[in-house]
C-alpha cells in the first residue's frame, strides 16, 4: 500500500493520531479509554502514515526520553509493512536528535517485529493495561 509518513508534533497529529489509536487500542483491545491519554503526548513526536488519499492509517510517538509508543496500525492495513515505515521513521528522528538508544514496551505478540530492526528483549514479561508486554531496546550509532 503506497504511503507517506509525516513525522509531527502533537499540535499537527492530534486528531488523527487519536482516532487511529482509539480504535485500535480501546475499541480493539480494550484498553481503558482514561489509560490512553497521558501527558507525554504534547512533548513528543508524532508519525503518522497517510494512505495515498490522505486517510490516516497508522502512528506512533517518540517521547523526549528515547522511548517509542503507542505503536497502532489500523486492522485493514496490519502487513502490509506500514507499521515498519511508521518505526523507521520514528527511529530517524531519534538517530537525527542524537539519542543513544530507544526503548520501548512491546505487546508480547509484537516483539518479533521489534526484533525484526534489531530491537532485543530486556527482562520477563509483564502486564501493561491488562496486555502480556515486553521491554525492548535498541542502540542508536555505533
Amino acid at each position: 500500500m503506497p504511503v507517506s509518513v509525516l513525522i509531527c508534533p502533537w499540535s499537527e497529529a492530534r486528531e488523527r493520531a487519536r482516532a487511529i489509536r482509539y480504535t485500535v487500542f480501546v475499541e480493539e483491545q480494550g484498553v481503558p479509554v482514561e489509560l490512553e491519554w497521558d501527558e507525554w503526548d504534547e512533548p513528543s513526536w508524532h508519525a503518522l502514515a497517510l494512505a495515498d488519499d490522505g486517510t490516516p492509517v497508522a502512528t506512533g510517538r517518540l517521547l523526549p526520553d528515547g522511548h517509542i509508543g503507542r505503536m497502532a496500525v489500523l486492522a485493514s492495513v496490519r502487513g502490509t509493512g506500514v507499521g515498519a515505515l511508521v518505526l523507521g521513521a520514528l527511529m530517524q528522528k531519534a538517530v537525527e536528535l542524537g539519542y543513544p538508544e530507544l526503548v520501548l514496551n512491546a505487546q508480547t505478540h509484537a516483539a518479533p517485529f521489534y526484533a525484526r530492526v534489531g530491537f532485543a528483549q530486556v527482562g520477563d514479561e509483564f502486564e501493561e493495561a491488562g496486555i502480556p508486554h515486553v521491554e525492548m531496546r535498541k542502540r542508536l550509532g555505533a
